[in-house]
């Protein structure tokens, strides 16, 4: 017995060590610059009409990652499903009215009110109270009285110099701290009064943009943006009086009687997205998960014949993914594949908010806090015409591998050094970074909640959110070499003993 336990012993950890030392370079090698280019002028092909939530476009890239996945015999990663799906809301205008006793007022002529902001809703107020320079401070209160009322606020043309903490900024009333206030006062609806006021002649019926919550933690009154008509249909003379007031700050809150009607109503309609996930199980360490993503979502079309391609935002991207997945997949099938369990997301709603990504975290499919690690992939296909330092036909921008794990960059520039020996640029690691790249891509998702992130990118350059973004600008040859960059520090971190520590807090910059 003692001797079948030790033959058995030694058997698992000769294995275990010739796993550990397979040489990953032939698997890696299956990237090719041929494969990628011939997957990305699908992708980013006109079929699939620049691939926007919630759009058939979308839907058709999503059913060609699908298919993919299934031909490299990946498990789907949804509990029997390789799609994820999540809901995605969209208001329609059903009517939008104000009446100041008994006359009509026009949308667009005369007012606008946000379409996302508002909600279903008819007020049929007497008093309107005007709040002066809005200042809310420990002793003076503009908003104070005006709980069940209708609040009436002009936008000065410049700042007013009142004393206290003003509900506003310098070049102009801030709208969101205006419903913050009127909500905490108690105000029925809110009135702004433009000095500008800009017409349109649309009347038809609108659509807002889209959007991922369907809930909101507070309901804001309504706010009407509206002309210097309806306030001074409202006001009477002192509309003139109290918009000199407010340039000088000292503009006084006053009611005014007038019956005044606000109606909006919207229809909300549920519309649907999905990231596309596919499974490879590991051996050893199953239950410990490497994540590779990248967002398949662009900007879809505008018009009948406009298409926003999205060949590098994010088709590299995706195809890498679907390469990476291949890599893997031929390296198990050798009996060689990894010890953690791989997950190959591709997330749609990027474009929009980061929505698929947050949708995934928010709802796990795997626990995050046995997810090791997420490499993330958007945009590496191009040149960044900005870059003047170094060899920019062989760099790749690294971002956060300084931040939540210090194993990070060590394995990162090993791998690099190793095998790829692109020059690694940290220029959006800067923690006052301008553009603030680490928070703009799906990888920020993972990150918050506490997993380690890097973030593979190229930079931005002129076809950047432009329909000239398409598959024949592509450096076919940086890409392939960027992505076996991703498959060797993805290889090394399903494969390595312990999975990455967790020792840098996040930070907000």
């Amino acid at each position: 017995m003692r001797r079948t336990l030790l033959v058995m012993a030694l058997a698992a950890a000769t294995a275990a060590s010739a796993q550990k030392i397979a040489d990953p370079r032939p698997f890696a090698n299956t990237i090719t610059p041929d494969d990628l280019k011939k997957h990305l002028y699908i992708v980013a092909g006109p079929a699939m009409e620049g691939r926007e939530t919630a759009t058939e476009g979308q839907r058709k890239a999503a059913a060609y990652i699908e298919s993919q996945f299934k031909a490299l015999g990946l498990l789907a990663g949804n509990k029997g499903n390789f799609q994820l799906g999540f809901p995605i809301y969209q208001d329609s205008l059903n009517k939008a009215a104000i009446e100041v006793n008994g006359k009509p007022f026009t949308l667009y002529n005369d007012f606008t009110i946000s379409m996302m902001m508002a909600h279903t809703n008819t007020v049929f107020g007497s008093e309107v109270v005007f709040v002066g320079n809005g200042i809310i401070d420990s002793t003076h209160n503009d908003f104070k009285g005006v709980a069940g009322k209708i609040v009436l606020i002009i936008q000065p043309p410049s700042s007013s110099t009142g004393g206290g903490t003003r509900v506003g900024k310098r070049d102009g009333l801030v709208p969101y701290a205006i419903m913050e206030a009127a909500q905490k006062n108690g105000a029925a609806a809110v009135l702004i009064a433009q000095t500008n006021f800009t017409r349109r002649s649309n009347t038809s019926r609108v659509k807002g943009p889209a959007y991922l919550d369907g809930f909101q933690k507070s309901i804001d009154p309504n706010t009407y943006y509206i002309s210097e008509e309806i306030a001074k249909a409202i006001m009477g003379a002192d509309f003139d009086a109290a918009r000199e007031a407010l340039k000088t700050g000292n503009a006084q809150p006053k009611s005014y009687m007038a019956n005044v009607m606000l109606e909006f109503r919207k229809d909300r309609i549920e519309l649907a997205s999905s990231n596309v996930v596919g499974f490879l199980e590991g051996s050893d360490k199953k239950e410990e998960f490497v994540f590779i993503t990248a967002h398949y979502d662009h900007l879809g079309k505008r018009g009948d014949s406009v298409i926003y391609y999205g060949a590098d935002d994010d088709g590299s991207g995706t195809v890498s993914v679907l390469e990476l997945a291949e890599a893997f997949a031929k390296a198990k099938a050798a009996g060689k594949g990894p010890r953690r369990s791989i997950v190959f997301m591709t997330v749609s709603g990027e474009e929009k908010g980061l929505w698929g990504s947050e949708f995934y975290s928010d709802h796990p499919l795997y626990p995050l806090e046995k997810t090791t690690v997420d490499l993330n992939i958007d945009m590496i296909g191009r040149i960044d015409p900005k870059r003047k330092e170094g060899d920019s036909t062989n760099y790749v921008y690294v971002v956060g591998d300084d931040k939540l794990s210090s194993d990070l960059r060590p394995i990162s520039e090993a791998m690099n050094k190793k095998y790829t020996k692109l020059e690694l640029d940290y220029k959006y690691n800067a923690p006052k970074d301008p553009e603030r790249i680490y928070y703009r891509s799906d990888h920020y998702n993972f990150a918050r909640k506490g997993v380690p992130i890097i973030f593979y990118f190229n930079g931005t350059h002129n076809d950047y959110h432009r329909p000239s973004d398409t598959p024949d600008k592509i450096n076919y040859n940086l890409m392939a070499k960027r992505a076996q960059l991703v498959f060797y520090t993805a290889w090394e971190m399903a494969n390595r003993n312990e999975m990455l520590k967790r020792d840098i807090p996040l930070s907000e910059q």
